[in-house]
């Protein structure tokens, strides 16, 4: 125990001084995470909406495949996302491997079936009245989204939340996509492994006690919006 309140307060004196390797690393984790959740967010919605609404062979399939991924490990994803980056693999004349964009292009992967499963659920959810009268009026197909959106805006934005908290805490796919290299791709998760691995228990916990601080307002975030939409 007393390595653990010597560690927590070292961390905080470390945060408090602005640490460039704990402060690159979170600039870059934030960052990353919330393009890849942006991206998500305008591929996923319209899709969980369309899943939602819609009606043809193999649609609940294709929902049960979206919700089976929303449990996918971040490793399993790193190591499709290297097969594909690598140089042998499918995309590697890009040059994804071992950069902020490859690490980006895995957690897009870990967010889409996240966004487009709580989605699906929230736009099933409403009246089907919401759809009718929509219809009824003569709306266009993104008019129609957008009510749709407007109506199930707490559960979208969970959907979205969830996939950030997600994203921000996630290790497999940067360690792995990313190689944890200094300056370019060490994201908090990472920088906290290798850091307590080191020695550097303190910084270490500093850059552990961020994550835990994104995570928890992210849960409490999503804790007010599920209390929000239960009244």
């Amino acid at each position: 125990m007393e390595l653990i309140w010597q560690g927590i307060r070292q961390a905080v004196q470390l945060v408090w001084a602005g640490d460039p390797l704990i402060l690159d690393a979170a600039l870059r984790t934030i960052c990353i995470s919330t393009i890849a959740v942006a991206i998500a967010t305008m591929v996923s919605v319209p899709l969980g909406i369309w899943l939602a609404r819609s009606h043809f062979l193999g649609n609940r399939l294709v929902v049960l495949l979206f919700r089976a991924g929303m449990a996918l490990p971040t490793v399993f994803i790193g190591t499709v996302c290297y097969a594909l980056f690598s140089r042998r693999g499918v995309l590697g004349p890009l040059e994804l491997l071992y950069s902020p964009c490859g690490i980006m292009c895995g957690e897009l992967l870990l967010a889409v079936p996240i966004i487009v499963g709580i989605t699906h659920g929230a736009v099933k959810s409403l009246d089907p009245r919401v759809g009718e009268t929509a219809w009824t009026l003569g709306v266009g197909t993104l008019r129609r989204g957008m009510t749709y959106v407007s109506e199930a805006r707490i559960g979208v934005m969970l959907a979205v939340l969830t996939a950030f908290a997600r994203c921000v805490t996630e290790l497999g796919i940067a360690m792995i996509v990313g190689g944890n290299i200094k300056d370019q791709t060490r994201t908090l998760a990472t920088a906290t492994a290798l850091e307590t691995g080191k020695g550097e228990f303190a910084r270490g916990m500093a850059m552990g006690t961020i994550l835990l601080v994104v995570a928890l307002t992210a849960t409490c975030i999503i804790g007010w919006l599920s209390r929000e939409q239960r009244r």
